[in-house]
This record gives C-alpha cells, structure tokens and sequence, in this order.
C-alpha cells in the first residue's frame, strides 16, 4: 500500500476543505491510502506547539509521517504571495530528513487557497515547490487534459490545485475547484503506486 500524506496548515478552514478533496483523488486510486495532517500555528514559545494535540481536525504532522510516506501533497494559505509560516517553519525543520535523502525520489504536489483571484496562488505554489526540489522529490502538477483547468472561473492552476474564497465566511468549493484538487490527489497517488511496485521480471 502506497501511502501518501496530505500535510497543510490552514486558518479559515478553505485549505483544509481542499485537503480533504486531495485525500478523495488519494483514496480513489487503488493500492493508495492518504494520511491527513496539519502542522500548529507558530508563538512566541515556537520551539513546540502550545498543545501537542489540536482540539479538532487532522494530528499535528510529526518527521516520521514524512519518514514512512511514499508522497506528499503540501498546503498552505497564501501570505503575500508565500507560503503561512507555520508551514515554512515546520519544512525549516527537515535538515535530518535532507541529509538522509528519505525523501528523494517520492512524488509530491502543492495546493493552496486565497481570498481573492490575483492573490498569489501561482507564486504560493511555487514557494511550496522550492523545498521539495531541495529533498529531491518528483513535482507533479495538474495536465490541461484536465478539462476543469480551462473551465473554472474560480481557483485552479497547472502548477497545483487552489481555491478562491472570495468574501465568504466559510469555505464553499466549486465543483471545478475540487474535481482540480481530486485530480491532483489521483496523479500524485497514481505515481507513488507505480513506483513502489517492484519492476517486472524478465520472461525466460
């Protein structure tokens, strides 16, 4: 089984919601299973989280979920174009895992949701890219074979999956928008099956 972890941090619960999306494309792929977590927003007292355990949602991400997985899809809100720096703080955290090269060779992919269209997804997704170029990990994007990505008048990008909240006090998907993050879940999982299954023997 070819797990794969859907990590992301968000605040009003839009990047969450697409998370969850990313988990269905996951699960849809036969020999794929996802596992959803987040990571604790930054403090003064940053070196750990104020509670080891959020009151609700996803576990607190831990190095041994990026240590035991076959891929990873990444999410943040967008901060003036970057990434939420509770998420950047936690990837700050990966030397150990650099020098062991643990994740090389894994695919991964990136999703992230803004209140408005022109609010910096495009340069938010490849902020989120930079350090799993870094950990040598294989970017997988969304293909313009996805039809979704040249109909929606809302969130979606080839770089990643995303999400336009515009001014709603509550996160509401278009059906594009998670058909895109479904999608961007099914290619990553699809590609982390097919390269945990060992190679075919040569006949004869």
């Amino acid at each position: 089984m070819a797990e794969v972890l859907v990590l992301y941090y968000s605040r009003s619960g839009a990047t969450a919601e697409l998370a969850r999306q990313v988990c269905r494309g996951v699960e849809s792929v036969a020999g794929a299973s996802a596992r959803l977590r987040t990571v604790p927003p930054v403090s003064a007292d940053s070196e750990r989280p104020l509670k080891a355990v959020p009151e609700s949602g996803a576990p607190y991400a831990t190095l041994d979920d990026l240590r035991e997985t076959q891929a990873l899809v990444l999410g943040s809100p967008t901060r003036f174009g970057n990434m939420a720096a509770p998420l950047k703080y936690f990837l700050d955290g990966t030397a150990s895992l650099w020098l062991t090269g643990v994740l090389a060779g894994k695919p991964a992919g990136v999703f992230t949701s803004t209140q408005t269209l022109h609010g910096g997804q495009e340069t938010t997704l490849l902020s989120m890219m930079l350090p799993l170029l870094h950990h040598g990990m294989y970017l997988v994007g969304l293909p313009y074979t996805e039809r979704a990505l040249t109909e929606t008048r809302s969130g979606g990008t080839p770089y990643g999956a995303t999400h336009v909240s515009g001014s709603a006090t509550a996160p509401s998907l278009t059906d594009h928008e998670k058909h895109l993050a479904q999608a961007l879940g099914k290619r990553v999982a699809t590609l982390a099956v097919q390269l945990a299954s060992p190679p075919a023997r040569p006949r004869g």
